[in-house]
């Protein structure tokens, strides 16, 4: 793939403003599929989880998931969205494999929720609203495999292979309105958004919301409009490119940020942008081309004609309006006082992005701060050398179980980092990875005044010192008992020891 030119950041900003629009496609945890009784859990044998409703066979009719309607009025309530009294399902017309049925039901001019916004903080504790368009009810799409060529991508693939587990997995699709006065903070706006509908799906209960599952994938618009000068109408929006299925955090700020620099150097040059979709490369920090990007009309919508409107009663909707937990907002600023932390402390939390999982790992046992500082530290920096999100190595249940270790004595935090990354490795949990690399802090004084002994036989000029009172000097002592303890002792206890034998 040909390096595409960037203009730099900052002057991309002066030239131009950025135009933002996000589609966020959330997966429902639902028992069942949308419109039939699959199973509705990720992974499994491929086209095991299949029935002859995702597979679009002859005389199969679609029957819509009660639980993922109701999941559906939940998020649109959350998304401070109005609900409509009635909402219909259309046929969505598209010809590709993962599509058994060659169109995919969903909502086009009657969507279930509308005309919301979202609160979202920046790291610097700005707050930004992003106005919401709509959120619908559809079906997902299967997963295509392409096998051979460079990408693993359907260009230079030998053959694909398709696999309808996916198929008709309840989704609810999240369309923001158009963006505006995001400037610089584009990229941030972009993670920071996405990671509050994930905070949001998480506390309703509604999604797993694993991004590298594809439980919740996020579209990324963005255009670029020629800056004016003072007094001059504003220039008309640009051509807007889609970055599809941008899976992780870090990656949509890094698309939105590396769209702008490439439109903006197009642009520069007196050349156009192409409405299309385009492809995130994790691997390159780069987009690429994908098809050209279809509008409404092409897709032919026409309403479903097997299924009935929905029509959800007043009663229900304020049931679920009672329902609704904290909104992200609020919720932050109650974690931050049940927790005690300092406003440096906590924006640092909201910064990482971990917030949910620093709640969970509180939630298993954990002391708030001893999560914060497992997650925004050494979970964080191994995250960053390998390129890939925090959350993907490591469960809070895990991390509890660490800390807890080191609570108890069993670990020190130098341990403690080795057990991390066993645990990471996939060598099971810190208890087992404990045991297998023979981790656990010798606790026998003992062992442990047999290596001090030994250690001040052989430095007898240290000893000597030490007795003299120069209590400084026992550091080369401490320093060689951890090395023939191979760093399994602690510290503090091996000073107390060595401080007791030199005087003995």
């Amino acid at each position: 793939m040909a390096k595409a030119e960037l203009m730099d950041y900052d002057r991309a900003i002066e030239l131009f403003e950025p135009v933002l629009g996000f589609e966020v496609h959330v997966e429902l945890n639902t028992k069942t599929k949308m419109f039939s009784d699959a199973p509705n859990f990720f992974g499994g044998e491929p086209n095991t989880n299949v029935t002859p409703v995702d597979l679009g066979l002859p005389g199969s009719l679609p029957v819509v998931n009660e639980q993922a309607v109701k999941y559906s009025i939940s998020l649109g309530l959350a998304l401070g969205c109005s609900i409509a009294p009635s909402s219909r399902f259309a046929r969505k017309n598209y010809f590709y494999p993962d599509l058994a049925k060659n169109y995919q039901i969903s909502q086009f001019d009657e969507p279930i929720a509308f005309g919301g916004s979202v609160e979202v903080e920046l790291a610097d504790g700005r707050l930004f609203t992003v106005p919401i368009e709509r959120a619908h009810m559809e079906e997902d799409a299967g997963k295509l495999t392409h096998v051979g060529g460079a990408t693993g991508r359907i260009q230079g693939a030998e053959y694909s292979l398709v696999d309808y587990n996916r198929a008709g997995v309840p989704l609810v699709e999240i369309v923001t309105d158009i963006i505006y006065g995001a400037e610089a903070d584009a990229p941030e706006l972009a993670k920071a958004y996405v990671s509050t509908i994930r905070d949001i799906v998480v506390s309703l209960g509604i999604s797993d919301a694993k991004m590298e599952r594809g439980n919740l994938r996020c579209d990324a618009n963005i255009s670029l409009r020629r800056r004016t000068a003072p007094g001059e109408p504003p220039a008309k929006l640009g051509t807007r490119t889609e970055t599809k299925n941008v899976n992780s955090l870090r990656s949509v700020e890094r698309a939105i940020r590396y769209e702008i620099q490439r439109q903006a150097a197009i642009l520069e040059k007196g050349g156009t942008i192409i409405q299309e979709t385009r492809h995130w490369h994790e691997d390159t920090g780069q987009t690429s081309a994908g098809r050209p990007k279809s509008d409404a009309d092409d897709y032919r919508y026409f309403p479903e004609p097997d299924l009935l409107p929905v029509e959800p009663s007043a009663e229900l909707i304020a049931e679920l309006r009672a329902a609704l937990p904290e909104a992200p907002a609020i919720r932050r600023r109650r974690l931050k006082a049940d927790w005690g932390f300092t406003d440096l402390e906590f924006q640092d939390v909201v910064n990482s992005g971990l917030l949910t999982e620093i709640v969970e790992t509180t939630a298993a046992g954990a002391s708030a701060q001893a999560a914060r500082k497992w997650w925004t530290g050494e979970i964080a920096r191994i995250a960053n050398s390998r390129g890939v999100d925090a959350s993907t190595l490591v469960t809070p249940m895990h991390v509890s179980e660490l800390v807890a270790l080191v609570e108890a004595g069993t670990l020190t935090d130098r341990l403690a980092r080795q057990v991390l990354e066993g645990v990471i490795d996939g060598e099971g949990t810190p208890d087992e990875v404990v045991a297998g690399r023979g981790l656990a802090v010798v606790s026998d004084d003992g062992a442990l005044i047999a290596a001090i002994d030994e250690a001040l036989a052989s430095q007898p000029d240290v000893l000597a010192k030490i007795r003299d009172g120069k209590v400084q000097a026992a550091g080369a002592v401490i320093g060689a008992v951890m090395k023939a303890m191979r760093g399994q002792a602690d510290a503090a206890r091996v000073r107390e020891l060595v401080l007791e034998r030199a005087s003995a």
